[in-house]
């Protein structure tokens, strides 16, 4: 009776994106048979773009510029998702729309603190405007454990700060735990702690969230 019901409203969107946090996550493993049963595999649409160790000027069509950017590099990869996104969008009737991101490591590393939030709030304004539509759902994933005294990413904890209060301060957002992801046996089958990716495990703990996360925003 769900399937059916949510049929008749429209079908879910859900856009993946990210570094390689999200690179490595299988949305088959979890993710998708999570959404799937809640609202219908015949009602889930899931794009996923992601490509490891990238900064969000990336995807930030808008960034100013330093001289050390590559201007080629500045929304290129926004503009690669959005041509998976568009044919899965386009023609259907859509009743939610959820953007699901992991990313920050790299900006931490570069120190990039201060232009996170805004150039996240641009990707999202980007979304809104390319999908006609301003009720997007958003679901972050926040930068682990992995560099709590910012020893070699000096802006780890400001990230991991900012994503949190980013989604708690909207309606519209969620953001998911992943400091016990990054412990446990790797795809490689080597035994890490406290890593900057995720065990095979993780990787699996990681899509649920991301799924129950993104239920809850649809179901509010």
């Amino acid at each position: 009776m769900l399937g059916s019901s949510c049929a008749q409203k429209g079908s879910h969107l859900f856009i993946l994106s990210g570094q390689s946090n999200m690179a490595g996550l299988d949305p088959d493993i979890s993710f998708i048979p999570a959404v799937s049963q809640r609202f219908g595999a015949e009602n889930v649409i899931v794009v996923k773009d992601a490509l490891g160790g990238q900064p969000i000027r990336r995807w930030h069509k808008d960034w100013s510029l330093r001289e050390s950017d590559d201007p080629k590099q500045i929304g290129d990869l926004y503009d690669q998702l959005l041509s998976k996104v568009q044919p899965a969008y386009e023609g259907k009737k859509v009743q939610t729309v959820t953007f699901l991101w992991m990313q920050g490591e790299r900006d931490a590393r570069e120190g990039l603190a201060d232009r996170y939030i805004d150039s996240f709030e641009g990707i999202i304004t980007q979304l809104e405007g390319d999908l006609r539509r301003k009720d997007i759902n958003i679901v972050m994933g926040r930068l682990s454990d992995f560099d709590m005294e910012n020893k070699t990413y000096p802006h780890w904890t400001r990230i991991r700060d900012l994503q949190v209060a980013f989604a708690d301060s909207k309606a519209n957002a969620a953001w998911v735990d992943t400091d016990d992801l990054n412990t446990g046996l790797n795809k490689q089958g080597n035994q890490i702690k406290d890593d900057l990716h995720y065990s095979v495990s993780g990787y699996k703990l990681f899509g649920e969230r991301l799924a129950e996360k993104a239920i809850q925003l649809i179901e509010k």
